[in-house]
Protein backbone atom coordinates (compact mmCIF):
# COMPACT_ATOMS: atom_id res chain seq x y z
CA UNK A 1 0.00 0.00 0.00
CA UNK A 2 1.32 3.44 -0.99
CA UNK A 3 1.46 6.23 1.59
CA UNK A 4 2.27 9.88 1.15
CA UNK A 5 4.39 11.08 4.10
CA UNK A 6 4.31 14.87 4.07
CA UNK A 7 4.87 17.95 6.14
CA UNK A 8 3.92 21.51 5.22
CA UNK A 9 5.43 24.69 6.64
CA UNK A 10 4.55 28.37 6.28
CA UNK A 11 7.35 30.29 4.56
CA UNK A 12 8.48 33.83 5.29
CA UNK A 13 11.35 34.17 2.78
CA UNK A 14 10.86 31.81 -0.17
CA UNK A 15 14.02 32.96 -1.99
CA UNK A 16 16.25 32.24 1.02
CA UNK A 17 14.56 28.87 1.55
CA UNK A 18 15.05 27.95 -2.10
CA UNK A 19 18.76 28.76 -1.79
CA UNK A 20 19.00 26.54 1.32
CA UNK A 21 17.30 23.69 -0.53
CA UNK A 22 19.55 24.10 -3.59
CA UNK A 23 22.63 24.10 -1.32
CA UNK A 24 21.46 20.66 -0.11
CA UNK A 25 21.09 19.33 -3.65
CA UNK A 26 17.54 20.26 -4.63
CA UNK A 27 16.96 20.63 -8.35
CA UNK A 28 13.85 22.60 -9.29
CA UNK A 29 11.69 22.39 -12.39
CA UNK A 30 9.86 25.36 -13.89
CA UNK A 31 6.98 26.71 -11.82
CA UNK A 32 3.47 25.64 -12.83
CA UNK A 33 0.00 26.89 -12.02
CA UNK A 34 -2.27 24.32 -10.36
CA UNK A 35 -5.99 24.47 -9.78
CA UNK A 36 -7.31 21.90 -7.29
CA UNK A 37 -11.10 21.43 -7.33
CA UNK A 38 -12.34 19.64 -4.19
CA UNK A 39 -15.56 17.63 -3.94
CA UNK A 40 -17.85 16.62 -1.08
CA UNK A 41 -19.08 13.01 -0.87
CA UNK A 42 -22.86 12.58 -1.10
CA UNK A 43 -23.12 10.25 1.93
CA UNK A 44 -20.29 11.12 4.31
CA UNK A 45 -18.58 14.25 5.55
CA UNK A 46 -14.99 14.28 4.27
CA UNK A 47 -14.14 17.06 6.74
CA UNK A 48 -15.19 14.77 9.62
CA UNK A 49 -13.47 11.68 8.18
CA UNK A 50 -10.32 13.64 7.22
CA UNK A 51 -10.50 12.54 3.58
CA UNK A 52 -10.27 14.49 0.35
CA UNK A 53 -11.25 14.01 -3.28
CA UNK A 54 -9.93 16.48 -5.82
CA UNK A 55 -9.29 17.07 -9.49
CA UNK A 56 -5.96 18.83 -10.07
CA UNK A 57 -5.55 20.71 -13.32
CA UNK A 58 -2.25 21.86 -14.76
CA UNK A 59 -2.95 23.32 -18.18
CA UNK A 60 -4.92 20.69 -20.14
CA UNK A 61 -3.57 17.87 -17.95
CA UNK A 62 -5.47 16.64 -14.92
CA UNK A 63 -5.40 14.02 -12.19
CA UNK A 64 -8.04 12.76 -9.80
CA UNK A 65 -6.72 12.19 -6.29
CA UNK A 66 -8.18 10.54 -3.21
CA UNK A 67 -6.45 11.22 0.12
CA UNK A 68 -7.34 9.03 3.07
CA UNK A 69 -7.34 10.06 6.72
CA UNK A 70 -4.05 11.01 8.37
CA UNK A 71 -2.65 8.07 10.31
CA UNK A 72 -0.34 9.86 12.77
CA UNK A 73 -0.19 13.08 14.73
CA UNK A 74 3.26 14.31 13.65
CA UNK A 75 3.03 14.31 9.85
CA UNK A 76 0.38 14.29 7.17
CA UNK A 77 0.91 10.58 6.47
CA UNK A 78 -2.03 9.16 4.59
CA UNK A 79 -2.95 6.74 1.87
CA UNK A 80 -3.10 8.43 -1.51
CA UNK A 81 -4.55 7.17 -4.77
CA UNK A 82 -3.98 9.27 -7.88
CA UNK A 83 -4.95 8.64 -11.49
CA UNK A 84 -4.33 10.70 -14.61
CA UNK A 85 -7.29 11.86 -16.65
CA UNK A 86 -7.12 12.12 -20.43
CA UNK A 87 -6.07 15.59 -21.55
CA UNK A 88 -8.99 18.00 -21.61
CA UNK A 89 -11.41 15.73 -19.68
CA UNK A 90 -11.32 17.32 -16.19
CA UNK A 91 -14.67 19.05 -16.73
CA UNK A 92 -16.25 15.80 -17.98
CA UNK A 93 -15.01 13.95 -14.90
CA UNK A 94 -16.35 16.73 -12.63
CA UNK A 95 -19.71 16.34 -14.39
CA UNK A 96 -19.62 12.58 -13.73
CA UNK A 97 -18.97 13.25 -10.04
CA UNK A 98 -21.94 15.64 -9.96
CA UNK A 99 -24.21 13.04 -11.57
CA UNK A 100 -23.09 10.59 -8.84
CA UNK A 101 -24.05 13.06 -6.11
CA UNK A 102 -20.67 14.66 -5.33
CA UNK A 103 -20.75 18.42 -5.08
CA UNK A 104 -18.01 21.00 -5.60
CA UNK A 105 -16.67 22.51 -2.37
CA UNK A 106 -13.98 24.99 -3.41
CA UNK A 107 -10.93 25.48 -5.55
CA UNK A 108 -7.37 26.03 -4.39
CA UNK A 109 -5.21 27.95 -6.84
CA UNK A 110 -1.47 28.03 -6.50
CA UNK A 111 1.81 28.48 -8.30
CA UNK A 112 4.08 25.53 -7.47
CA UNK A 113 7.84 25.31 -7.80
CA UNK A 114 8.68 21.60 -7.43
CA UNK A 115 12.06 20.08 -6.83
CA UNK A 116 13.74 16.84 -5.90
CA UNK A 117 16.58 16.08 -3.53
CA UNK A 118 18.01 13.08 -1.73
CA UNK A 119 18.05 13.24 2.07
CA UNK A 120 19.18 10.33 4.23
CA UNK A 121 19.00 8.12 1.13
CA UNK A 122 15.32 9.04 0.56
CA UNK A 123 14.14 10.72 -2.64
CA UNK A 124 12.32 13.79 -1.29
CA UNK A 125 9.94 15.95 -3.27
CA UNK A 126 9.93 19.59 -2.20
CA UNK A 127 7.38 22.13 -3.36
CA UNK A 128 7.36 25.86 -2.78
CA UNK A 129 3.70 26.79 -3.09
CA UNK A 130 2.35 30.30 -3.51
CA UNK A 131 -1.32 29.82 -2.63
CA UNK A 132 -3.91 32.43 -3.54
CA UNK A 133 -5.40 33.82 -0.33
CA UNK A 134 -2.87 32.09 1.94
CA UNK A 135 0.71 32.98 0.98
CA UNK A 136 3.82 30.81 0.68
CA UNK A 137 4.34 27.30 2.02
CA UNK A 138 6.92 24.55 1.65
CA UNK A 139 5.79 20.95 1.35
CA UNK A 140 8.31 18.15 1.82
CA UNK A 141 7.17 14.66 0.90
CA UNK A 142 8.31 11.09 0.44
CA UNK A 143 6.42 8.04 -0.77
CA UNK A 144 6.68 5.00 1.46
CA UNK A 145 5.13 1.63 2.05
CA UNK A 146 3.80 0.65 5.46
CA UNK A 147 7.04 -1.06 6.53
CA UNK A 148 9.08 2.13 6.00
CA UNK A 149 6.78 4.78 7.51
CA UNK A 150 8.90 5.42 10.62
CA UNK A 151 12.05 5.87 8.54
CA UNK A 152 10.22 8.19 6.12
CA UNK A 153 8.92 10.32 9.00
CA UNK A 154 12.40 10.50 10.52
CA UNK A 155 13.80 11.67 7.17
CA UNK A 156 11.26 14.52 6.95
CA UNK A 157 11.83 15.51 10.58
CA UNK A 158 15.60 15.63 9.99
CA UNK A 159 15.27 17.73 6.84
CA UNK A 160 12.86 20.14 8.54
CA UNK A 161 15.31 20.56 11.43
CA UNK A 162 18.21 21.09 9.01
CA UNK A 163 16.23 23.86 7.29
CA UNK A 164 15.04 25.40 10.61
CA UNK A 165 11.43 25.19 9.45
CA UNK A 166 9.66 25.25 12.80
CA UNK A 167 6.38 23.45 13.54
CA UNK A 168 4.49 21.97 10.58
CA UNK A 169 0.99 22.97 9.51
CA UNK A 170 -1.14 19.82 9.48
CA UNK A 171 -4.18 21.32 7.79
CA UNK A 172 -4.48 21.21 4.02
CA UNK A 173 -4.83 24.31 1.88
CA UNK A 174 -8.57 23.74 1.48
CA UNK A 175 -9.05 23.62 5.25
CA UNK A 176 -6.88 26.73 5.71
CA UNK A 177 -8.95 28.62 3.14
CA UNK A 178 -12.34 27.50 4.47
CA UNK A 179 -11.56 27.80 8.20
CA UNK A 180 -8.68 30.27 8.59
CA UNK A 181 -9.51 31.36 12.14
CA UNK A 182 -9.64 27.86 13.63
CA UNK A 183 -6.87 26.59 15.83
CA UNK A 184 -4.69 24.13 13.90
CA UNK A 185 -5.53 20.48 14.46
CA UNK A 186 -2.84 18.35 16.09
Amino acid sequence: MHFEVENKFPVVDSDALRRKLEARGAVFAAAVSQCDAYFAHPARDFAATDEALRIRRVGRNAWVTYKGPKIDSATKTRRELEFPLAAGTAEDFAELLAVLGFRPVAEVNKRRLSGELTWQEWPVTVALDFVAGLGAYLEIEVAADEANLDSARACLHSLAAELSLGPPERRGYLDLLLRPAETPRG
